[in-house]
């Protein structure tokens, strides 16, 4: 296949809103409940555990999906340049910004976590490593997950640094997803400052249906 069509095809398959979906076949929109967003974290918190973790693993296939993909179909190495880096952004902006539900989405966390683990298995074990450490000493998932895309990009620096494979594309990949997860978490922060932000163990959580 032409590797220009993995974009088109990572943004299709990142715009399908399972969190949504999954709301809903539990007879709830998850768009009213809880924060209003789609991701695993507001389904976890208002549908319940077990359903959180399949919109986190759904999420997460549809970033390292695409990417496998353009590996194993596309023309060779093409996953390891520009175009794997525009098919793994591709999932990411599709989960962030569907067109099923008026360009609006989740956060981006778990599409990104998938999209790393086919580009930067390193980088994402630093970024995990970050994210378990911050959580279990703020108790807050938003800070956790805002911490540890920061930590992305400096990982991949190392990695760069360390093998002495310097990519642009790459570099400038890891940042812009950073920035994406900084941004799409903004009304996190509002809620950090003002004192409203949910902690895990300390919050009561919404009633599960």
């Amino acid at each position: 296949m032409p590797d220009f069509l993995f974009p088109l095809i990572a943004f299709a398959a990142g715009s399908v809103p399972f969190g949504l979906l999954v709301g809903l076949a539990r007879g709830v929109d998850i768009r009213q409940r809880g924060s209003g967003n789609i991701g695993a974290t507001n389904v976890f918190r208002v549908v319940g555990a077990f359903w959180g973790v399949l919109v986190f693993l759904f999420d997460f296939l549809k970033g390292v999906g695409p990417v496998v993909l353009l590996r194993i179909y596309g023309p060779e190495g093409a996953a390891e340049g520009v175009w794997g880096v525009a098919t793994a952004l591709g999932a990411i902006l599709g989960h962030n910004y569907s067109p099923w539900i008026g360009f609006k989405g989740g956060k981006g966390v778990a599409t990104s976590a998938g999209a790393l683990l086919a580009l930067f298995p390193w980088a994402l074990l630093a970024g995990v490593v970050v994210w378990v450490v911050v959580l279990k000493v703020t108790r807050y998932v938003s800070v956790a997950s805002m911490t540890a895309a920061v930590a992305v990009p400096v990982a991949v620096a190392v990695q760069a640094q360390v093998t002495g494979d310097w990519r642009a594309s790459h570099l400038g990949f890891a940042l812009l997803i950073a920035l994406l997860s900084v941004w799409r978490h903004r009304s996190n922060i509002r809620n950090l400052r003002a004192g409203r932000e949910h902690r895990i163990g300390r919050d009561a959580p919404e009633p599960r249906l």
